[in-house]
């Protein structure tokens, strides 16, 4: 069970939910883009020993937005690194899914010294900015600022990137098709519009010389998250290891299965390694 323990003032005074779950090794854990803590707690271990926590990114679950021109990855893990600064036993695990785990890998590099194990799990970025694979999250957002959300969805679906994505990658199109109706809209348009665009703001160098053990998450039938950038940031990180899980689209309890068995392992082997 999971509880609520913020909110956490940032540095300039916007309010972000945290929240937490369980007692043991820390684990700050971070969500995709327009999503909340309900994905990674989806996702997170159930065994005892382990205490996640969920920073909620600006504009997602129960926190603010802040100003809508400051809606980054950079700004995130300037977010988690103050989190941890003031609240948390430092160095922690820190980890997430797709754009979490963009927050995740840049906070490895920039603050090594708040990172002890890192977990990039669905990876939708390696290095560069608005990458290919983005660019459906980048038209949703286009066409929330250019028309009603219903003709917005409509016009999405029959277009070529929704019928696309509805032969190919029809667990993406589901969440995309989700966004149409979350609330606020001008949020929900702003951040896709700015974070499909932005990237983690590293170079493959420095990606390169991380020191820190690596989990890396990738499944196949995922067109916004390939599997060639797990493969990628598996290759590139000194100390990384890459699971593979089922997709979501196949089996969603085997997927959910697999994220915690292979997340736990890692955990485990963790402590083993600091003991």
């Amino acid at each position: 069970m999971s509880t609520a323990i913020g909110p956490f003032e940032t540095s300039d005074g916007t309010l972000l939910n945290v929240d937490a779950a369980g007692e043991g090794q820390t684990v700050v854990f971070q969500h995709g883009l327009c999503g909340d803590a309900g994905q990674t707690r989806e996702a997170f271990p159930t065994e005892p020993g382990l205490r996640r926590i969920t920073v909620e990114a600006r504009g997602h679950g129960r926190s603010q937005p802040g100003a809508l021109d400051n809606l980054s990855i950079a700004t995130s893990a300037d977010d988690i690194a103050l989190y941890i600064e003031r609240n948390l036993q430092e160095p922690v695990v820190i980890g997430g899914i797709s754009m979490g785990a963009a927050i995740a890998l840049r906070l490895a590099v920039k603050r090594p010294d708040l990172v002890n194990g890192l977990v990039v799990a669905r990876p939708a970025w390696v290095v560069e900015a608005g990458p290919e694979n983005m660019a459906p999250n980048a038209e949703v957002g286009r066409l929330l600022k250019t028309m009603p959300p219903e003709e917005a969805k409509v016009a999405f679906l029959d277009g070529p990137i929704g019928r696309r994505l509805a032969t190919e990658a029809p667990d993406n199109l589901a969440s995309l098709a989700g966004f149409f109706s979350r609330t606020p809209i001008e949020v929900t348009a702003a951040l896709l519009t700015a974070i499909s665009g932005d990237g983690p703001d590293v170079t493959e160098a420095e990606v390169r010389n991380l020191e820190v053990p690596t989990l890396v998450i990738g499944h196949e039938k995922d067109l916004i998250h390939p599997l060639t950038h797990a493969h990628t940031l598996a290759r590139i990180i000194p100390r990384a290891r890459l699971v593979q899980i089922t997709p979501k689209v196949e089996n969603r309890e085997k997927y959910v299965a697999d994220f915690r068995l292979a997340m736990g392992n890692f955990l485990k082997s963790l402590r083993y390694e600091q003991a």
